[in-house]
């Protein structure tokens, strides 16, 4: 069956980094659309940065510049690496498989557990 699982989230101070992973198992994982979103206590899930199957990437504005989404397709994993990081980015981050790339979570049928990130100021 498809599985998606997180890693490499943390605790940082503003300013710090992190690198984020997603390993994908049980579907064509080069074909589909695959993307990071995040989720902080009572606010909705929102799309941070996608990226196609052809490699193409977008970002969501409050991130661009200071994160950049990745992918192996031989080791079927996709990253996020975070720079810059802000106290607002703290979150549960999610990853998430479907097709086609789409910022609305209803898009994606395959999700991650999540990975907590949290930065302090």
């Amino acid at each position: 069956q498809v599985q998606l699982v997180e890693s490499g989230g943390g605790s940082v101070q503003s300013g710090g980094s992190l690198r984020l992973s997603c390993v994908a198992s049980g579907f064509t994982y080069s074909t589909y659309c695959l993307g990071w979103f995040r989720q902080a206590p009572g606010k909705e899930r929102e799309g941070v940065a996608f990226i196609d199957s052809d490699g193409t990437t977008s970002y969501a504005d409050s991130v661009k510049g200071r994160f950049t989404v990745s992918k192996d397709n031989a080791k079927h994993t996709l990253y996020l690496q975070m720079n810059s990081l802000k106290p607002e980015d703290t979150a549960m981050y999610y990853c998430a498989a479907d097709g086609p790339c789409s910022g609305r979570p209803s898009r994606y049928n395959y999700w991650g557990q999540g990975t907590q990130v949290t930065v302090s100021s």
